[in-house]
């Protein structure tokens, strides 16, 4: 699966053998984005994360989200998801 733009946003959903998993990917997922000063919206349940990258204060998806999305692929690669 891989990025898609939807409403404003740059968005995947990862597919999770449980909820446990889903967990831990979230917790991959705050080092990338405190090291970018950028903090995607995040939704998660028993196997499933969605992740949500815009730029609210330029109203739409920019270069931050789109190197906060590869940081994310990079750290979420252990998964193999």
């Amino acid at each position: 699966m891989t990025w898609i733009e939807e409403k404003g946003t740059l968005t995947r959903t990862f597919k999770t053998p449980d909820f446990l998993t889903a967990y831990q990917l979230i917790s991959a997922v705050v080092g990338p984005a405190e090291d970018l000063n950028h903090h995607p919206d995040i939704s998660f349940g028993w196997g499933y994360v969605r992740i949500m990258l815009t730029t609210h204060d330029s109203g739409g998806i920019t270069e931050k989200d789109h190197r906060l999305a590869q940081a994310i692929d990079a750290a979420v690669k252990p998964f193999g998801l």
